[in-house]
């Protein structure tokens, strides 16, 4: 007997690979760290970080949902 994982198992492990995205985006400061540009007179360094905030969330709920068991 072979323990070969799943196919849904290892589908799911890719869903919970999309949670590392965010992390590489704000783990590397020299790609965010500027001014410009300024959205509404927000620096960027600022508002993307907060940019990532909302889509981290959005993110965690899509891969929840398509993780969730049944």
């Amino acid at each position: 007997m072979e323990n070969k994982p799943s196919k849904s198992r290892s589908h799911g492990f890719l869903y919970f690979l999309l949670l590392a995205i965010p992390c590489v985006a704000v783990l590397w400061p020299p790609f965010y760290a500027s001014v410009e540009p300024r959205l509404a007179g927000v620096p960027f360094f600022y508002w993307y970080q907060f940019l990532w905030i909302i889509l981290t969330a959005l993110l965690t709920v899509f891969v929840y949902f398509a993780t969730k068991k049944k």
